[in-house]
């Protein structure tokens, strides 16, 4: 184990610091001051290496925490990142984006707070880039087999540098300019710097995978023409249909599908122009839905010059502590304080929109909201509640019901299951021989560390279906709790 008295010499968790609100609004950098090394390590040495690693169930990609965190306190970096390399292709990633199930299972928060594994391990991983340890890593041998990736997200990448490391060939097609998926133009750069992305993708490129952008599967290239070129074809589309919000006034100008802004915020932080790009400037921002994308409108809102920003939630506030209907070792849903959220704006709880209210032009300019409740047959409203907001802008954020169905999906004749995601078999192969799908577009709207171990999981699948057999690991089936490699 680390330190075998560390998690009785330090008992608190420390993190990096958050610059400051007024200088981070700014800037489009990333918002986490750098850590001392000494007291990262001084935090895995917190890690008690317990007998039953429940850190391990609680991620799906089965981490080898206590190992690494034990190589971590030892400053043994180059080992550390061959254990979180093995089970983990982007560590960069989860260790920035991931809300880190592993820690909510970690056996010390039972009695302290959590070992800072999240934090471990993007630094592991920081380390190992600092250091040139992470190099591309080319097949043995190639099988002549080629695999089709649709789709550059997590998944579609996991699944990409497995198959090419295991000797196939293959294609990832985009429809966007660049790779990345959701990592390049959903996810902020103040979350995640795009560097961070382009250097993995560089890596990529030099083991030998292909990237396909500005290509649309099903209007480009349909599918038939995609199965005759390829052996295979991965299918890792993500969720992208928007929940909508079905109220009066909804066809009003400025109420905008959080994934219509979002990405447009990105490439003119990242210097490009954007013709009609919607913007928060000036303006009175309401953001409906308060998950992760909730409150990357916000702290975008805030980078753009928003007059003010609400946040509104139809769900009741979450405690401070677990419910019994969250015991330990599951992901506890309690009140938790984005970076975002710091910086200003209102969060709103247990409300519903009822209207958007039209200034005269055909745009909106307030919302009706209600206060509601829990009842028998779901909310019910608060009477006497109703109040309008001022809003010039809302952004919907409010989740994904799955893949689109239309164009290249529909050209495959794949079965959809009852939430109309693909369906598949525990190898995630679809109904259709050949056709595997990962992430998003199987699983249903998730976490990126799912998304990265169904991207591994279905490439071992494919390699399976193409060579006979595969020395691929093998984290999940789809329906399975995460097991260790």
């Amino acid at each position: 184990m680390a330190d075998p008295r560390g998690f009785l010499k330090t008992r608190e968790r420390s993190l990096p610091q958050r610059r400051p609100v007024p200088v981070r609004i700014k800037d489009w950098k990333e918002v986490y001051e750098e850590q001392q090394l000494g007291d990262l390590q001084q935090q895995a040495g917190r890690c008690m290496d317990c007998g039953i690693p429940f850190c391990h169930q609680g991620c799906p990609l089965g981490n080898l925490i206590p190992e690494w965190n034990t190589l971590a306190w030892r400053g043994d970096w180059g080992d550390a990142i061959d254990r979180l390399h093995a089970t983990n292709n982007f560590p960069e990633f989860t260790g920035r984006l991931c809300p880190a199930p592993c820690e909510s299972a970690c056996v010390l928060s039972i009695s302290q707070p959590a070992v800072t594994i999240k934090q471990v391990e993007v630094t592991t991983i920081e380390q190992a880039f600092a250091a040139g340890k992470v190099t591309p890593e080319l097949p043995v041998r190639l099988t002549g087999r080629t695999v089709a990736v649709v789709g550059s997200g997590p998944a579609g990448l996991a699944a990409a540098q497995q198959l090419t490391r295991a000797g196939h060939t293959v294609a990832v097609y985009e429809r966007a300019d660049k790779p990345g998926g959701l990592l390049r133009y959903g996810i902020p750069e103040f979350k995640m710097e795009k560097s961070v992305l382009d250097r993995r993708i560089e890596q990529m490129t030099a083991e030998g995978t292909r990237f396909r952008c500005n290509t649309e599967i099903g209007v480009d290239v349909t599918a038939e023409e995609l199965r005759q070129r390829y052996d295979a074809v991965v299918l890792a589309v993500g969720a992208t249909v928007p929940r909508d919000l079905p109220v009066e006034g909804r066809e009003l100008g400025g109420i905008v599908q959080a994934m219509d802004f979002l990405p447009d915020a990105n490439r003119v932080a990242l210097g490009e122009t954007v013709a009609d790009q919607v913007t928060a400037e000036g303006k009175h921002v309401v953001v409906i839905g308060g998950g992760d994308t909730g409150a990357d409108c916000i702290g975008t809102s805030h980078r753009q010059g928003a007059k003010s920003v609400t946040s509104l939630e139809i769900m009741p506030q979450p405690g401070e502590e677990r419910s019994e209907a969250h015991p330990w070792p599951t992901y506890p849903m309690i009140f938790r304080v984005a970076s975002a959220h710091e910086e200003g704006g209102e969060r709103v709880y247990s409300i519903s929109t009822k209207a958007a209210i039209d200034d005269g032009n055909g745009n909106v300019k307030a919302l009706r909201l209600v206060e509601v409740r829990s009842g028998q047959g779901g909310f019910e409203e608060v009477e006497g509640s109703e109040r309008e907001i001022p809003a010039d802008l809302v952004l919907l954020a409010m989740g994904f019901l799955g893949p689109e169905g239309e164009g290249f999906v529909e050209q495959l004749g794949v079965e959809l299951d009852e939430r109309s995601n693909v369906r598949r078999d525990d190898n995630f192969m679809s109904s259709v021989p050949g056709v595997f799908v990962a992430g998003d577009a199987g699983r249903g709207q998730s976490l990126i560390v799912w998304a990265i171990a169904e991207g591994r999981a279905a490439a071992r699948g494919v390699d399976a279906y193409l060579s006979g057999q595969s020395d691929l690991p093998a984290p999940i089936a789809p329906t399975d709790r995460p097991l260790v490699v």
